[in-house]
């Protein structure tokens, strides 16, 4: 079955956030799989609202769904005395993860259960893990429930754990990942399935968690119109990283990335320069611009592509990480060559020394740079063959044709309605 020919179906999506701005991986796949999904189907979505958002958020919505509800929401941004109280009461009075934690809310549960009693969805789908302790309340039949994992979650948390040298930040790490393993195995055998975003980590929910209802994965798209190589002018020995400097991820890689990789950049290409691009820097990453001025920190831009044009190699140093990384696929489109390590490529279907260059350690990963810095020839041979690659493959068309082919088996299987709330053990 193709998009053309999809079933059409009432949809309840479930999020976290809403997807304005789009400065996220996880936001940019959810909007562009929806903006093409909702034509087909009739979306509500649902998501929590923090205040004082910009009202541009609701319009935006419309773009991606038929129809939002959002519920009131406050967050205690990081470093705040609410932070750290949260981060307390989880420790000594909950069983489940912090991040799964911050997101239980009653009045989201109420409103979620009031929608389908009034709309009786077809399929329900849970973006994330987030917002999932909100739908165990509910009479939602849970035969009809996706879970739409992006990572394997507590792989993440356990990859926090092996790479933090705080002895009380890894001993934190620890219970966290613990506790997101016996959570993630748990939640996702209750559901009608579990769609992941890569091989690797389809076949990860089903070995190590020993799911049966892992329904596929859906590939990572690209929108190769939008990141096209038009007025791409790459400036000499000019390095970018892109991503949310607000995910612990991407902080742990920069950081460590300038540590380690950079100064040995900067002993063969003394001219070279990093630009940092991403929302909500956080203080560490900061500090590395005012510490070296050949590092730019951009912090939170409306566009990414101006900064991206400029660049004569990406890099990808993460050592934490799950998933598929959009932000891999968008710099390729633009011509634009990568360096990786192992972490950073994880789950997509690229190939070292042809349209991309892996390595995982200091060393190996400043020769990769140094070489694209230093042979123009080359950069523009691997930059092209990862332009081509996902110019020919890789559009989000393909990928919602997959997800509804998923979608369509829970629909169509799905048995009679429950009527009592579900549980977690």
């Amino acid at each position: 079955m193709t998009v053309q020919t999809a079933i059409r179906k009432r949809v309840l999506w479930i999020k976290a956030d809403p997807l304005f701005p789009l400065d996220s991986g996880g936001k940019i796949r959810t909007f562009q799989m929806l903006k093409e999904w909702h034509r087909l189907h009739d979306v509500t979505y649902v998501a929590l609202l923090p205040p004082n958002l910009s009202p541009a958020v609701r319009t935006h919505a419309a773009l991606y769904s038929s129809h939002q509800t959002w519920i009131p929401w406050v967050d205690h941004p990081k470093g705040s005395a609410g932070f750290y109280l949260g981060l307390l009461k989880n420790l000594l009075f909950s069983k489940y993860p912090y991040v799964i934690d911050k997101y239980k809310s009653a009045a989201a549960a109420r409103q979620i259960n009031a929608l389908d009693e009034e709309n009786s969805y077809d399929i329900v789908v849970a973006d994330f893990l987030s917002m999932i302790l909100n739908l165990l309340p509910t009479r939602i039949n849970p035969t009809k429930v996706i879970i739409f994992q992006h990572n394997v979650e507590s792989q993440i948390w356990r990859r926090h754990y092996e790479n933090a040298k705080n002895p009380l930040l890894r001993a934190y790490m620890l219970v966290q990942w613990k506790r997101y393993h016996r959570f993630e195995a748990a939640i996702c055998a209750k559901f009608g399935g579990v769609i992941a975003v890569s091989e690797d980590d389809a076949s990860r929910f089903r070995r190590e968690f020993e799911l049966t209802n892992v329904l596929g994965h859906v590939q990572t798209g690209v929108d190769v119109e939008f990141f096209s190589d038009e007025n791409y002018l790459p400036e000499n020995d000019h390095i970018i990283f892109l991503g949310s400097m607000d995910w612990m991820p991407n902080i742990d890689g920069i950081i460590d990335f300038v540590q380690n990789t950079y100064p040995r950049i900067k002993a063969k290409r003394p001219s070279a320069t990093l630009t940092i691009i991403g929302r909500n820097p956080a203080a560490n990453v900061v500090s590395l611009s005012q510490n070296d001025p050949s590092i730019i920190v951009t912090g939170t831009v409306e566009d990414v592509r101006p900064y991206m044009r400029k660049a004569s190699a990406a890099v990808v140093p993460l050592r934490v990480g799950g998933g598929t990384r959009i932000k891999i696929f968008e710099t390729m489109a633009m011509g634009i060559p990568v360096v990786s390590s192992t972490i950073g490529a994880e789950g997509l279907p690229v190939e070292s020394g042809k349209n991309i260059f892996i390595a995982d350690d200091a060393e190996s990963f400043a020769t990769h740079i140094i070489s694209l810095l230093q042979n123009t020839k080359l950069a523009r041979a691997v930059g092209g063959a990862g332009q081509k690659m996902v110019q020919e493959q890789f559009t989000w068309r393909s990928a919602v044709e997959q997800f509804d082919e998923m979608c369509n088996k829970v629909m169509l299987n799905k048995p009679l309605m429950h009527s009592q709330p579900y549980g977690l053990r």
